[in-house]
């Protein structure tokens, strides 16, 4: 069985976190590293596109006038408003036998480790099969408002926000799990019609997302809710990890993607 490399990077830019993404894939697709669960973190907070988003979804002088960064996505979905959470990101072979399959197997069979991390952090979590749209507009900007198949949620609120690609190198499925915090600021980074429709859309999401914190009534430390993946995919995926750290070919590549690609207007803005 191929052993699995364990990362856990410092707090970050959201161009680096998807740059070393996008890197780790690369070396994957030619062999020259080890399939890899990557757990990390974002700073400044960041509002993440999805691949095919609009950028006209972003209120740009909101934005800059809390401090907030941007950044698109490889992969696709709805945005994301990075602060106060915990990311994880899968990367792997196409024939690796837990990603291998269409997207929905393998989404499936990682659903199913994400599941057990946060039952094991006391979350009285289940997954939802289908999508189930609840009348939710599909050009809704929010993916925390957006149901998908395989969804976890808690009392009905949706938990985790993931997204998958699949590229020749392999697969990338990269997602978010809120710790604390109110999720509703993401509405504050993006545009609506009026005043009255931005706080109707905070309030809705409100409804149907839901933090660790505000699920459990206290606060679950990053390190914690790290631990818990670990095992998880560990027991879940039968997987043994490898504690190891960015190979110096993937942080140079990392750099030049972040430099080339995820900091520059030509790819945040390109749609």
């Amino acid at each position: 069985m191929t052993p699995w490399r364990l990362l856990i990077t410092p707090p970050a830019r959201g161009a680096w976190n998807m740059a070393a993404d996008e890197s780790i894939l690369e070396h994957i697709g030619r062999g020259a590293s080890l399939p890899t669960l990557r757990l990390y973190a974002w700073t400044p907070a960041c509002l993440s596109l999805g691949h095919a988003q609009p950028f006209a979804d972003v209120d740009v002088e909101r934005l800059k006038a809390r401090g907030w960064e941007v950044v698109r996505r490889p992969t696709g979905g709805r945005a994301i408003l990075h602060t106060d959470e915990l990311t994880y990101s899968v990367i792997a072979p196409s024939d690796e036998p837990r990603v291998e399959g269409s997207v929905l197997e393998s989404y499936n069979r990682l659903a199913q480790a994400l599941l057990l991390a946060v039952k094991n952090l006391g979350l009285p979590v289940e997954m939802k099969d289908n999508a189930a749209q609840d009348n939710i507009p599909r050009n809704n900007p929010v993916c925390f408002e957006v149901p998908s198949t395989y969804e976890i949620t808690v009392n009905g609120r949706k938990l985790i926000g993931s997204a998958q690609a699949r590229k020749k190198e392999g697969v990338l499925q990269h997602g978010s799990l809120p710790l604390t915090g109110d999720l509703s600021r993401i509405c504050q980074a993006l545009v609506f019609e009026n005043e009255s429709t931005r706080e109707n859309a905070a309030k809705r999401l409100l409804e149907r997302a839901a933090t660790v914190e505000s699920a459990l009534r206290r606060q679950v430390s990053w390190e914690t809710a790290a631990q818990a993946f670990v095992e998880a995919f560990e027991a879940q995926l039968g997987l043994k990890f490898e504690r190891g750290e960015l190979s110096e070919s993937e942080s140079r590549r990392a750099e030049e993607l972040l430099k080339e690609k995820y900091a520059h207007p030509s790819w945040t803005e390109r749609v």
